[in-house]
């Protein structure tokens, strides 16, 4: 396609959004848009995934290129960049002149440079989008989205981000510095969820109940909500995926890979942990599963007594 620049104003009730990925967050982000009064696309590379979005009044693609036909605004929420450009090979010359693409599949700087190169080759105004948040914030509309690119496509995206998220981060007019900002706020969710698990370990290994390491830190300086979310999910061995713990990993070796120059050993060690995790079975599951990495083995018994 050639950029147009006769642009269209995107507002519910008058815009066709193409959702490409209806995994956890593709799907609870095309119903919020579906709610919110916008016409949606849904094309998933498992059928089953995109087919459930219909009975919420999603039209249903056959492929990348004809959920785009129409499109206002293409999103794409896949696994890694190499997913993004597989499919936007097939959609980008399909989608409809003066079209915006939001790409918030977390691809990493590099993966987030390649799709720049692809929508520039196409003509095609692309923001670099990533969301910070879970399933629960997704469906509830409460992402904070990172948006790096021009000034045009990210205004003319403000009632796509209102829907989806409650606060908008302007990163920038560099596409991939919002990819940047979003492993480095990643590398911080791993490290509080393993650090997490680890000290609700360490109670366990002095034979204290866990909670009581929630309890302690209850209302503290050093207190996460975040914390007590996964903490209590790890002490119910409660694992249905908010956010895959694979996907996670994935983002874990990203930055560790493009950001080498920073001293490495902490990340190093918390990746560890999840690919013990991973390897263990528990790469589908919630990232909380990360606790089964440090889980004290049947038998172990705490501090001997001092006499």
């Amino acid at each position: 396609m050639s950029q147009n620049t006769e642009t269209t104003t995107i507002a519910p009730g008058r815009s066709r959004i193409a959702v490409l990925g209806t995994g956890t967050m593709g799907s609870a982000m095309a119903r919020r848009l579906l709610g919110a009064g916008f016409a949606v696309t849904a094309w998933n590379r498992t059928a089953e995934r995109a087919e459930a979005l219909a009975d919420d009044g999603a039209r249903i693609a056959t492929d990348p290129a004809d959920a785009v036909r129409d499109a206002d605004v293409v999103l794409t929420m896949l696994f890694d960049a190499d997913a993004v450009l597989e499919t936007a090979e097939a959609f980008l010359p399909a989608l409809p002149d003066g079209a915006v693409w939001m790409q918030s599949s977390t691809t990493g700087v590099d993966g987030a440079h390649r799709i720049a190169r692809a929508a520039q080759d196409a003509g095609v105004a692309l923001v670099d989008a990533p969301v910070l948040g879970t399933l629960g914030p997704a469906e509830q509309g409460k992402l904070t989205v990172l948006a790096a690119g021009a000034r045009e496509p990210i205004d003319r995206l403000a009632p796509v981000f209102d829907v989806v998220g409650s606060r908008t981060v302007p990163v920038g007019e560099r596409h991939g510095d919002a990819s940047a900002l979003k492993l480095a706020v990643n590398v911080w969710l791993g490290t509080l969820t393993a650090a997490t698990a680890q000290s609700l370990a360490i109670t366990q290994a002095f034979d204290l109940d866990p909670d009581l390491f929630l309890t302690a830190i209850d209302g503290t300086p050093t207190d996460s909500p975040y914390a007590h979310v996964k903490g209590s999910a790890m002490l119910a061995d409660e694992r249905s995926p908010q956010f895959a713990l694979d996907g996670l990993r994935k983002d874990l070796v990203l930055a560790q890979t493009e950001a080498s120059a920073v001293r490495g050993d902490l990340l190093a060690a918390v990746l560890a942990a999840f690919d013990d995790a991973a390897e263990a079975g528990r790469g589908g599951e919630d990232i909380n599963a990360v606790s089964t990495a440090f889980d004290v083995p049947e038998g172990s018994t705490g501090p001997a007594d001092e006499h």
